[in-house]
């Protein structure tokens, strides 16, 4: 059953996937569609699923789910997989490649705007001076609704990266 994501309680377990580039208006529309059906529809051992979806910075898809209501179990939560695979088919093309499940990107907040940089190449863009203690950074491991509405976005400095520093 859909849930708007701001009337998720602070106890809903949450997944984030960073996508690749930012989406486009027309993809994001799709993706918002497609997400809402997918959870008014979304059930665990036939049990409907308290859960919403949301697009964020035009780069973060974000599921939750109220675990209070019925717990997700390990088929369902591939089900959820299954939706961020079809949105990547949808709209992954060789002029505008999309991934939601790159973990070699890290990405930044600046000026409301998104902008991701290789894993690889973090120390190279700290020692340079373009990723400064206080550059906003995403935590997409925060696992609860609560965890994600205060600490989802970090500055580098309170992050795992604060040790490059």
């Amino acid at each position: 059953m859909y849930i708007p994501f701001e009337e998720m309680p602070a106890h809903a377990r949450v997944w984030i996937y960073q996508a690749s580039r930012a989406l486009s208006a027309t993809e994001e529309t799709y993706a918002l569609q497609l997400g809402q059906t997918f959870s008014s529809k979304w059930a665990a051992h036939g049990n409907d699923l308290k859960s919403s979806v949301q697009l964020c910075y035009h780069q973060f898809l974000v599921i939750a789910v109220d675990e209070a209501h019925n717990q997700a179990s390990g088929c369902s939560i591939d089900a959820s997989v299954g939706l961020v695979r079809a949105l990547e088919q949808k709209f992954n093309t060789p002029a505008a490649p999309l991934s939601f499940l790159d973990r070699t990107q890290v990405a930044f907040l600046e000026q409301e705007k998104v902008f991701l940089e290789p894993a690889k190449s973090l120390k190279e863009k700290i020692k340079e001076g373009q990723i400064r203690p206080d550059t906003l950074t995403f935590n997409n491991l925060v696992s609860s609704k609560q965890q994600f509405d205060q600490e989802w976005v970090v500055p580098v400095e309170t992050s795992w990266m604060s040790r490059y520093f």
